[in-house]
């Protein structure tokens, strides 16, 4: 008997692009770069390209107040 796998059915983002956290703080692609190269926004590099974790995003956030 086989089954399926089961299908993600939540749509939360466990990570954004770099113009994906862009648009969901309201800045732009750059704005992003600068922060990054300051360090106060930490990509994760386990891909090619840096991925911004949703929990990344929280803690600056909560940081930048």
């Amino acid at each position: 008997m086989k089954t399926k796998a089961k299908k993600r059915t939540s749509k939360a983002r466990l990570a954004y692009t770099r113009e994906e956290a862009a648009a969901v703080l309201g800045l732009s692609p750059v704005s992003i770069d600068r922060l990054t190269k300051r360090g106060l926004l930490r990509p994760s590099r386990a891909t090619r390209r840096p991925l911004y974790p949703i929990t990344e995003i929280e803690r600056f956030l909560r940081e930048t107040r």
